[in-house]
């Protein structure tokens, strides 16, 4: 029996129980925010005297629409303040858009970046939107690929972005990059949008992370600001699962989006909202909150590179080294994704399912996997990492031993 063989045998009977599935924050991280709790202490108007606890304001008060506007270059007048989840509002606005493209004689189609989020292609699959593939660069999408197939299509309505720290690669686009995009709707004649989820914009793992371009400062310019959906969110930078979520889009859209909105409610927590806006109300708390997060983030991505790297030694892998967000993408060369996740699971390793990282859950090439570190601690994240490292070399074995 193999060295291989008998280490995973040990790691089968170790009884392990460690996840590296999604990319939440800590809870050193979550403890970053505790100061969250002390910010309304009886006070609940806002600044221009709005109670809080009451109804109304589907946009949001104003203090959060600045602080939304802060994270994601924006004009206040421009961004919707809304409840704890981005990923709500991008669903809410494409089932908006889809109801704009009724008339139309074909089914709606979007491009999809890969290796990129499921939750995107999730939205897409629920709302019955058709997903294409096109690869994900370092410098963003292939955009010959995009452009080529936005002309010769109609039927395609979107595209979606992660442009800085892209999930799960880690790419930040270049600014030549965001400038074509702004400029892709007007190569179609179809209601096309650009869908620019910014969820990473200010998680940075390195201090000198190039700064990513204003898309809507962009498409302004190109005439196309009608064309672009911006989102965002505090979910990593307070609470993961009671932080803000924020939609920007041109007066005009947004106007329209608010009155597709209003039959579904009155508005969303503004006493969350007030509380966000006190506690990040300048760039200076936001800069030092993203730097602990930053000291605390840094070292598991070190210790990832670090375990992972036997596996370039010997030509059996090749991964992200992303200056910043909370994923790295790991690219397989001779064994079968699936396998290592199977192999892993049986082992006590939850790890993200082989084909998440592409629509439909079909990894063409079953080789990508989405490696998120920032949850364990240092000890049960070294283990997992062993533990997977062993189960990429015995499923490269395994494929070596079937091919002779």
């Amino acid at each position: 029996m193999s060295n291989i063989e008998l280490d995973y045998l040990r790691y089968l009977g170790a009884n392990l129980s460690l996840d590296l599935t999604r990319g939440k924050p800590c809870p050193d991280q979550l403890a970053l925010s505790r100061g969250l709790e002390d910010m309304i202490q009886g006070d609940y108007q806002s600044r221009d005297g709005i109670d809080t606890r009451n109804y109304g304001g589907l946009l949001g008060i104003p203090e959060a629409r600045e602080l939304g506007a802060r994270l994601l270059d924006l004009d206040p007048a421009q961004v919707l303040a809304g409840g704890n989840s981005s990923l709500a509002l991008m669903y809410q606005f494409l089932a908006f858009r889809k109801t704009q493209w009724a008339h139309s004689e074909t089914a709606p189609k979007f491009i999809c970046l890969v290796p990129g989020y499921d939750r995107h292609f999730s939205v897409c699959e629920h709302l019955g939107i058709a997903m294409i593939n096109v690869a994900l660069t370092p410098e963003g999408p292939d955009l010959s690929m995009v452009e080529a197939l936005v002309e010769k299509d109609p039927s395609i309505r979107g595209v979606w972005c992660v442009p800085k720290h892209s999930n799960p690669t880690g790419h930040v686009y270049t600014p030549e990059t965001v400038q074509r995009l702004a400029k892709l709707p007007l190569l179609t004649q179809s209601d096309f949008v650009l869908m620019w989820d910014n969820a990473y914009a200010v998680h940075d793992l390195d201090e000198d992370v190039p700064p990513l371009e204003s898309l809507m400062a962009h498409a302004e310019a190109a005439g196309t600001a009608d064309h672009v959906a911006i989102f965002g969110s505090t979910s990593k930078i307070t609470l993961a699962g009671a932080g803000l979520g924020f939609c920007g889009l041109s007066p005009s859209v947004l106007e329209a989006f608010q009155r597709y909105l209003e039959p579904q409610m009155i508005g969303f927590d503004k006493v969350n909202q007030l509380r966000h806006a006190r506690f990040l109300d300048d760039e200076h708390k936001l800069k030092a909150l993203m730097d602990a997060h930053r000291k605390i983030l840094r070292p598991k991505f070190d210790l990832v590179d670090k375990k992972l790297k036997p596996l370039s030694a010997q030509s059996l892998a090749a991964w992200s080294q992303p200056l910043g967000g909370y994923f790295v993408s790991l690219d397989l060369k001779a064994a079968s994704a699936r396998q290592v996740v199977q192999l892993a699971g049986a082992a006590g390793v939850k790890l993200t399912p082989a084909g998440a990282t592409f629509p439909y859950g079909d990894d063409p090439e079953d080789k990508n996997i989405r490696i998120a570190p920032s949850f364990p601690d240092m000890m049960d994240l070294g283990q997992a990492l062993d533990v997977l490292v062993c189960c990429v070399h015995k499923a490269s074995h395994d494929a070596a031993s079937q091919s002779h």
